[in-house]
């Protein structure tokens, strides 16, 4: 995943998004461990080891559906969107069976919200000077199937006005950017094409890489054989 993210934000906007879905990831974790102790008195929520890298690489995950939605997976044929919605599904599903997979559910949950709100309202673009992504391919709702949309956009825009209320009015009168008939803090949706373009760009280039790759190692073993014989 890093080869794919990694030449499209660059090397710094990499170690940046690791370190901030990190720590906000593992704040998160320890505010839910304290609720859930002073709501239920349980030592186990204060004593239940939590930690690892997985909330990262969910956030990676988010980071493809940003970067090349739309491209296929090989042997599934499942668009690189629905990664990080099937990925939970998973593991939601795989806890249910197993009571240690329980463990990772708050790191992966929320791995992948926090990457999200990382992306969708805070990553810095410097060659447009903006934060964020507000097209409508990334949108809250997006994670979740067609059907559900009509459902989940209302809930996901009274969150974003408690939020990002007065931050977003501020970006909105300096920038102009519009969703929905409400603002949004950040770059407009031609950055974001132009990032999908990148990304699309990099994974074509890394498979041509790898391609080229394996087909000399194929002459050369066809060399040496053809040596010993």
């Amino acid at each position: 995943m890093g080869k794919l993210l990694e030449p499209v934000w660059g090397s710094k906007e990499f170690l940046k998004f690791i370190f901030i879905v990190n720590f906000l990831t593992s704040l998160c974790i320890f505010i839910t461990a304290v609720a859930l102790y002073y709501i239920t008195r349980l030592e186990t929520y204060l004593y239940m080891p939590l930690s690892g890298f997985q909330g990262v690489l969910a956030g990676f995950l988010v980071g493809i559906k940003q970067i090349v939605p739309d491209q296929e997976l090989y042997l599934l044929k499942i668009k690189a969107k629905w990664l990080p919605s099937l990925m939970l599904l998973l593991s939601i599903a795989i806890s249910f069976f197993t009571a240690e997979s329980a463990a990772y559910l708050p790191t992966l949950i929320f791995g992948t919200y926090m990457g999200w709100i990382y992306l969708r309202y805070l990553q810095k673009k410097p060659e447009t000077k903006l934060s964020g992504d507000p097209s409508d391919d990334f949108a809250f709702s997006s994670f979740f199937p067609e059907f559900l949309r009509p459902v989940i956009d209302p809930i996901a825009s009274i969150f974003h006005r408690m939020l990002c209320g007065r931050r977003t009015e501020m970006s909105g009168d300096d920038h102009g950017y519009t969703l929905g008939g409400a603002s949004l803090p950040g770059s407009d949706p031609i950055e974001a094409s132009r990032r999908r373009e990148r990304g699309a760009r990099a994974l074509e280039e890394r498979l041509a890489t790898e391609k080229l790759a394996a087909a000399q190692s194929v002459e050369e073993s066809k060399k040496d054989a053809a040596e010993n014989v």
